[in-house]
Formats: structure tokens, sequence, C-alpha cells
């Protein structure tokens, strides 16, 4: 069995979206963690927060990326491997890819987006803040790094480039 990618990036850099394409291209099964932890709670994202917290669900992002090893493509949450435990295990256990996408195009895709709780309850100027956050963190806690500004069609062959190269070097 294959190793699983791990796509990660900020919220609205397109790790859903080209995670669809990419396991169409590649024949693998996608799973979006986010869905994932809304199907397996029983609750929205939104709920999860409210009634929880966010460190509460980033425990359970933590819990259920563990059980997406062999071979499928995982959308993660943005925050996913924000968690070093995280990224040390998606390192262990496959490919990490980042997909670095321009803070204005992200909030373009996310901003009137009510299922985010944190696009929700913080400012343009805070997001803007996060992101330049997390992306140091991304780049730390990733094996390989996209431009989530190109095509589609480009970020989708990279990646598949970048599975091909590790697969064949025996990293993943």
């Amino acid at each position: 069995m294959s190793a699983s990618v791990y796509l990660c990036g900020f919220m609205g850099c397109g790790k859903s979206h080209i995670g669809r394409m990419l396991a169409e291209q590649l024949g693998r099964e996608l799973v979006d963690l986010d869905r994932v932890i809304v199907e397996r709670e029983g609750m929205s994202i939104p709920e999860i927060f409210d009634k929880f917290g966010e460190p509460h669900f980033r425990t359970l992002e933590a819990q259920y990326i563990r059980e997406l090893s062999g071979g499928y493509i995982v959308a993660t949450g943005g925050g996913a491997l924000i968690n070093d435990n995280t990224a040390e295990f998606a390192r262990q256990s496959g490919l990490s890819v980042y997909i670095n996408t321009a803070f204005e195009v992200c909030y373009e895709r996310i901003k009137t987006d009510r299922n985010r709780p944190l696009v929700v309850n913080n400012t343009p100027e805070q997001l803007r803040e996060l992101y330049n956050k997390r992306s140091e963190i991304y780049r730390r806690n990733s094996m390989a790094m996209v431009n989530g500004n190109a095509k589609d069609a480009v970020i989708c062959g990279e990646i598949a480039k970048l599975i091909s190269f590790f697969e064949k070097n025996g990293h993943i």
C-alpha cells in the first residue's frame, strides 16, 4: 500500500480542491479531515469550537489524522500540521506537502464562510497575522512545498512529481 499524502496550508489555500483533483489523477481516495471530524463527532466545526473550544478541535485533528495512513490523499484542516507531533506523524507515515497560497487568494475564498470559526471571530488583519505565523510553521513541518498560486493542473503535477520522487528514493 502506498503512503498517504497530507496536504497542508492556510484555510482557503486549495487543500480540498487540489486533493480531489490529485486523488482522481492518481486513482487514490481523498479524505477530507474536517469532514471526518464532523461525521464522527456528529456536530459542525463551529459547534465543536463553541462547545469545547479550539484546543479540543486540534486534539480531534491529531487523533483522526493518525487513522488516515495507508495511501490516501488527505486534505488536512488549516491547523492540523501546526501541531508538531501531528506533523511528525505525517512525515513518518507519508508525505506532507505545504500548498503555499498568497493570503489575498486565501482570504477571498474564505471571507464569507460562516462554517469557519476563525474567519467569523477574527478581523482580516488578525487573519493575516495568523497566516504569517502559520506559514513559518507549515514550512518547518512539511517535507515539501508547492506554489499554490499556480494553475490547478500545475499544482497537481508538482505534487505528483514529489510523490514519485519520494517513493523512488525510499522516503515514503
